[in-house]
């Protein structure tokens, strides 16, 4: 399951950004997921837990969003969401000259963490597109 590598590459991220910045607790992660990045959310939820434990992430809440996936034709410029299992044919002149303009991502959002209980910060974004 590659969730799992997912959930230690997140993981070691926020660690270390975390630690850069002097925090002590990580209260919440927040990522970015596209449709069509092919993760199983509950899997990754699932994984996310069990790479956190020993870390300073550990505890952290996980909270993901999904990136429908969209298209552009190249022909027209029509625009369109492409849906599951993904509609690569424009809609308006028929052309399977589609580019995918959404919907692969999978990102680091934003990342809650603490020095304290009394001292919230948010970091955003801490990666990029992967």
């Amino acid at each position: 399951m590659h969730e799992m590598s997912i959930a230690l590459a997140v993981v070691d991220q926020v660690e270390e950004a975390a630690r850069s910045h002097g925090a002590t607790g990580v209260r919440t992660v927040r990522l970015r997921i596209g449709e069509l990045a092919g993760v199983v959310p509950d899997a990754l939820a699932f994984s996310f837990g069990l790479a956190c434990t020993g870390t300073v992430v550990e505890g952290a809440e996980l909270v993901t969003e999904t990136v429908p996936g969209r298209a552009r034709c190249a022909s027209c410029d029509d625009e369109w969401a492409v849906g599951m299992p993904p509609r690569l044919i424009c809609p308006v002149c028929d052309r399977a000259t589609a580019e995918l303009v959404s919907g692969r991502e999978l990102l680091i959002a934003a990342v809650e963490w603490h020095d304290d209980p009394a001292d919230p910060r948010v970091r955003e974004p801490i990666s990029q597109e992967g």
